[in-house]
């Protein structure tokens, strides 16, 4: 577990607006607060547009809000440059999303591998291996991507997620692009790694099953919290 006592997640007040066309404005989130501790799980809810996806890249310093602040991991993103943010994202963050987003001309294990090159992890192929078998694909190590069937590709993304020992772990509708038995193996696969790596985990998702497991749910509608949103999530 993180031995960290501070929240590896703070989110205060967060606002982004886009310009338009005409010259007004577009408020795409508007006063939102988040607070995460190390472990601890997330979902992020609402319907398509309410600002579930920019809410997650603005969290992991992807983007940069309009009016707010974010803090990940002890650190005040917005007095970051952008060498700063990567730094800080290669460290502690790891990143799970809808399209799997792997490198068709990589194998499974040089994939996993990708985060631990960049941070100069030595013991980085061993522990691509062995997050590999965590995931079932200890046989398909030497697979690419177009040989691997989608719940094979995400589950190469999991072990990549993991690769470095993230604190933090966000993940945008991780099973939206697999069926039903799939998506339900993946998450499976989700939640025990989260556990055993005590990574605090947040994830946007329509599946109401997905956020009913997890800790906390964030309910945004129009950019806004819901009023009560923020508390435990369903039993599952």
């Amino acid at each position: 577990m993180h031995a960290m006592t501070e929240p590896i997640l703070e989110v205060c007040d967060l606002r982004k607006v886009h310009p338009t066309a005409d010259g007004g404005a577009l408020t795409v989130l508007d006063r939102v607060d988040l607070r995460l501790m190390p472990g601890e799980t997330c979902a992020i809810v609402g319907p398509s547009g309410s600002g579930k996806t920019t809410l997650l890249g603005l969290c992991a310093g992807l983007d940069r809000p309009t009016g707010g602040r974010v803090r990940l991991a002890g650190h005040d993103l917005g007095s970051l440059d952008e060498d700063g943010l990567a730094r800080v994202r290669n460290a502690h963050v790891g990143f799970v999303f809808q399209n799997f987003q792997l490198l068709p001309t990589f194998t499974a294990l040089e994939n996993v591998l990708v985060p631990a090159e960049l941070q100069g992890v030595l013991d980085g192929e061993a522990r691509a291996r062995e997050l590999l078998g965590w995931v079932g694909l200890a046989e398909r190590v030497d697979h690419y991507p177009a040989q691997l069937s989608g719940g094979e590709q995400q589950r190469v993304a999991l072990a990549r997620a993991f690769i470095n020992r993230p604190g933090i772990l966000f993940a945008d509708e991780p099973t939206g692009n697999l069926d039903p038995a799939t998506a339900a193996r993946v998450t499976d696969l989700l939640f025990e790694l989260n556990a055993r790596a005590g990574t605090a985990l947040v994830l946007v998702t329509h599946d109401r099953e997905l956020a009913a497991r997890t800790g906390s749910v964030l309910r945004l509608r129009g950019g806004r919290p819901e009023t009560g949103a923020a508390g435990p999530g369903l039993p599952s």
